[in-house]
């Protein structure tokens, strides 16, 4: 039997293409009001929304998150035109799950990034399930010199195994097999949920296993588990993709819920993101980086000069909100309950 992994990431790219409801567009970001200022008392010209992340400087705290990466023309396309657009505009990157690599070896090409994004902050990534099915240290090191990453995400995705007929679903001991990676691996190691959140449990389990980066990637965003219903599709009425499409934490709750443990972590803030705005209200709430992926996927299917528009835009509505928040920096948003309207 030929091994799916390859032929999957193009039919989720298909899966998306074909179906709006993929984006649950549910706009968890809608219910948080800001406290505007008329008189902001700033240079909007002046504002700087810039940031340091493992050591790097970016011109605003924007990651584009994973999405794809696989044997494919098109996947091909895509990372290459991220990633000079992240250079250019001088934005992180993360790339979609590694894995398909070590099973077709023409898709590494499409996670040799470097040459396009020399100084931009780039991402690995594998399924941490797949610790319990072959993988170690081996495959992270590899995973990571083919992008010549700063840092590895291990993606937690049970929902997306749980509902694939071939899906990997041995989450057992887990904890251990992290920590072992961590130790051994010489770039930081970054958990990741796919659009589900990790829960406060979740992450006292990471920090007891020596992570110190978390991307809470919650839900009301891109459905992983609808999307796997467009290529599963179960005998039967019944799919488990359509009933679980709307499982997990909202990002904003799932930052509310990570609130304790903000001084001993950083987190990402991912999953139902859109706009400008909601990234500052993703700062304001605790969120050292913010993470979009959709916005991205059409423009990348372009040019690289398509990706850096829809990134100015969003840095625009950025800066934008910083200014009528009376904000000159993110030191005056992160953490920032007062920017916060109580209705």
């Amino acid at each position: 039997m030929s091994d799916p992994t390859n032929s999957r990431k193009t039919e989720h790219i298909r899966a998306i293409e074909k179906d709006a409801g993929v984006d649950r567009n549910h706009h968890h970001y809608d219910a948080i009001r800001l406290r505007h200022r008329a008189l902001p008392q700033l240079d909007l010209n002046q504002i700087d929304p810039s940031c340091e992340f493992l050591g790097k400087k970016l011109s605003f705290p924007l990651l584009i998150s994973s999405m794809t990466g696989g044997d494919h023309e098109q996947l091909r396309t895509i990372n290459r035109n991220l990633a000079i657009a992240a250079e250019r505009c001088g934005v992180a990157m993360a790339v979609g799950s590694q894995r398909v690599m070590f099973s077709h070896p023409g898709a590494k090409a499409s996670f040799e990034l470097r040459q396009y994004a020399p100084t931009a902050l780039l991402m690995g990534n594998l399924g941490a399930v797949q610790l319990n099915y072959g993988f170690d240290i081996e495959q992270a090191r590899r995973a990571v010199e083919i992008l010549d990453a700063d840092a590895l995400f291990l993606h937690l995705n049970p929902l997306q195994e749980a509902v694939q007929p071939e899906g990997d679903t041995d989450f057992s001991g887990l904890d251990k097999k992290i920590k072992a990676l961590v130790e051994a691996l010489d770039q930081p190691v970054i958990l990741k949920e796919v659009g589900a959140g990790l829960a406060p449990e979740d992450v006292e389990l990471g920090l007891e296993n020596g992570v110190q980066i978390f991307d809470l990637a919650g839900s009301g965003g891109t459905s992983w588990s609808r999307i796997e219903h467009h290529r599963c599709r179960p005998d039967g009425e019944r799919s488990l993709g359509l009933l679980f499409q709307d499982w997990g934490i909202p990002t904003p709750t799932a930052l509310g819920l990570a609130r304790p443990y903000m001084q001993q972590a950083q987190f990402i803030a991912s999953g139902g993101l859109r706009s400008g705005i909601d990234m500052v209200k993703s700062v304001i709430l605790g969120g050292s980086l913010c993470g979009m992926a959709a916005p991205f996927l059409k423009p990348a299917m372009e040019s690289p000069e398509a990706v850096m528009t829809t990134i100015e835009h969003i840095k625009r509505e950025f800066v934008t909100a910083m200014f009528l928040l009376g904000a000159a920096d993110l030191e005056q948003l992160r953490l920032n309950d007062a920017l916060l309207l109580d209705e």
